[in-house]
Order: C-alpha cells, then structure tokens, then sequence
C-alpha cells in the first residue's frame, strides 16, 4: 500500500497503516508530535504502536531540534544478521544442547561477562577504533560514568524483554544467525538522565506532553545529549558485533565437521537519530522502532519467536524518510498479554521452535504481536523482499 496521510498541526501526518487499527492513545500522540514546532515531517511505519511520549514506529523529522523520547531509552537498539554455509542436512535432531552452548557463550536478561570480552580474540573481527571508543566514555554525563565496570562487562550480552538470538532457515534451506539488542544498561540510563534535563529546559515548559520535551541546536545541553547519544549508538553497534562473533565462535564449535563459513554482517539501528538532508534543509531524523531503509541498503525487518523475519533492501522512499518498519510491532502490551495467554498457548504457537516456553516469556507470545506478512504488504513501497527467514531455535533473556 502507499500511506495514508492525515492532517496535522503543522505538518501531515503520513501513515503506513491503517489508521482505524492504531490504538486511540497512538493517533493521539502522533498528533501531539506534529504540534512541535520544530517538526518538519512525521512517517509511521505499519507497525506502529503506544510508546512514552512518540510511537514505537514513528519517524520524526525536526530541523535544529531533537527529542530524546522519539529515539527511546533502549538507544541504538537494531538487528544484525548473517547467513552461514550450514544446511539443515547439517543440524542434529535435538538443538537444545545448542541453545545451551548459545546461553553459555552469551550472558542473557541482566547477565553480564565475568570480564570484559577482548574483541582481539575473535579472528577477523575489526577492532580499530575500540580503544577510542572506550576513550570517550570520560566525556560522558557525569551521572552516569559509576556504570563503567558495568558497561565493559554487558558488552556482548542479550539482555531481556523482545531482545533474542535466533537460528533460522530461509526458503533455500540455508542456515542464518540474527540477534535483536542495544545499548543496554548504559544507554538506557544516559537516555533517561538527558529525557530529565530536556523537560526542565524553560522552552519545553508548554509542549502538549512533557515527554516530548526536545534540545534545540546551539545550545550546550543538546551538545552533552548529541555527545552521549552518539556514543551509546556506536556501543549498541559494538555489542551486536561483539554477541556475533560469540555465536559464530559457538556455531564453529559445535559444527567441526561441517566447517561452517559466515556471510557479510547485515546491521541496522532503529531507535537511533541521523542526520540527512531532504528537500534542502539539513534534519535530524529520529527512528523509534524503524529503520533506515534508503535505495539498495539492506535491512532487517523480524517478526515474532514463532513467525517469519525477513531481510530486505530499501526503495529509497524519501516520502518515509527513507525509513521502512522495525518488526511486526506489538498488537498488545506485556501485561495484557500475560492476562490473555498461557504457557500452553505459548508451547502452541512456537511448536517446532527450540526455545524457553514457561511463563517468563508469555508475554512474548506471537500472538501479543501484529501478523508480520500484513505488515510487509503494507510497505511493499518501502522495501524488497530479499529473504524470508524461519526461526528453529530463539534464545530469549
């Protein structure tokens, strides 16, 4: 489908999904973002849903300004993929004891390495820049630099909620390895200081919705939030990299025979900023829960730990700020979803998944997610189809 557009205080309001299945308090806060004065466009992507302040799946284009709720707490929070040269020919009947090695290998929910992994052990793993990169933390929000320790050791860890690492077939019968994490504890709490600083700045002081408070250019306060932000988006990039090379060192291990090879990594942010030019003004455009899909990049686009994920190119349509969605997006929240399903309706619908299935995880259920292959068809003008995957083992924190 191409997007529906509907009116907005100062700009349209352009949708890529149907407007009468977005929950009430959703359309009330895209309306509430096109009143920014800042604003300069607004794209929603199919799987939009309720968020704090800004939809998850929202794209927010603010010339000078930018708001710290339309990226999101979990900062840089993307996928990454890879496909391998494993076939199914080369699996064993029973995959639990691979889950296993994978839970061993990378530290899940609030787990963290015993000490920080040294990315020089992984072979062919690019480490120029990590010395500059840790570098940089001293010039981080003083609030926030006692997590230091804590941040070098959840380096290369899941984390909990709808972050996963998955094995999956694609249509060929080839075997791919994807992941879904961020910035982990350390961007979510950089996230939430500067959200704090943004809403006591006196311009913020009669926005619609205290969450939406933004830092506006020039000022010494978006230059800390730009600094910090900027940096949690490059750890969330490190920490898929690093859970990557730890997968693959598993996948290497317990397939000798087969000598498993490894694609080129696919990764993307999205809930990140960036700054592009449309129309000839220079933006930040703000992700939550989308990704950058412009002409001919690769993206990763997942559904749920029992539906299909695929990996797309983009079209380039700067209509979407060249965006296209994240996954399939929620269709309920976590505790409505814990209302409504059981731990059997979750063993129902990830049979044939090796995954946790106790009720931990049932607010994961499939069920709590929008149908994925609606989601792809709504943005068919977005992004190409390049494979659909089929998960056969998840780890979840």
């Amino acid at each position: 489908m191409s997007y529906v557009e509907m009116p907005g205080a100062k700009v349209p309001i352009r949708m890529w999904a149907d407007p009468t299945t977005v929950e009430d308090g959703a359309l009330q806060q895209l309306r509430n973002v096109a009143t920014l004065p800042w604003i300069k466009g607004l794209a929603v992507m199919p799987d939009v849903h309720y968020g704090k302040g800004a939809t998850v799946g929202s794209v927010i284009a603010m010339q000078g300004a930018v708001c710290p709720a339309a990226v999101g707490v979990d900062i840089g929070c993307g996928m990454s993929a890879v496909k391998t040269s494993l076939t199914a020919n080369d699996l064993p009947g029973d995959l639990s004891r691979l889950r296993s090695k994978i839970e061993q290998a990378i530290p899940v929910g609030r787990g963290m390495h015993d000490s920080p992994v040294e990315p020089g052990r992984f072979h062919g793993l690019a480490t120029g820049g990590w010395d500059g990169f840790w570098g940089r933390f001293d010039g981080v929000a003083e609030a926030v630099k006692f997590r230091e320790e804590r941040a070098t050791k959840q380096m290369g860890t899941l984390g909990s909620g709808n972050h996963y690492i998955e094995l999956l077939f694609d249509d060929e019968g080839s075997v791919w390895l994807t992941l879904h994490s961020g910035s982990r504890n350390i961007g979510k709490e950089l996230a939430e200081f500067h959200i704090g600083v943004a809403q006591k700045l006196p311009h913020n002081q009669g926005l619609i919705d205290r969450d939406l408070a933004v830092f506006v250019s020039d000022t010494p306060q978006m230059a800390a939030y730009r600094n910090d932000l900027f940096w949690a988006q490059e750890y969330a990039k490190y920490n898929r990299t690093i859970m990557m090379a730890l997968l693959k060192d598993v996948v290497s291990k317990e397939f000798k025979k087969a000598k498993p090879t490894f694609g080129q990594e696919i990764s993307c942010h999205h809930n990140y900023v960036a700054e592009e030019r449309y129309e000839g003004m220079d933006l930040l455009v703000t992700r939550k829960g989308a990704i950058r899909a412009g002409s001919g990049e690769y993206g990763i686009i997942p559904g749920s730990m029992g539906t299909s994920s695929y990996i797309v190119k983009g079209l380039g349509n700067e209509k979407a700020f060249n965006s296209a969605s994240h996954g399939a997006g929620r269709r309920m929240s976590r505790s409505a979803a814990k209302r409504r399903f059981t731990t059997k309706d979750l063993e129902e619908q990830t049979r044939g998944v090796e995954c946790r299935k106790d009720s931990g995880v049932v607010d994961e259920i499939p069920g709590a997610y929008k149908p994925i292959e609606q989601v792809m068809d709504q943005q068919r003008d977005l992004v190409e189809v390049v494979a659909k995957l089929k998960q056969f083992i998840c780890v979840k924190g």
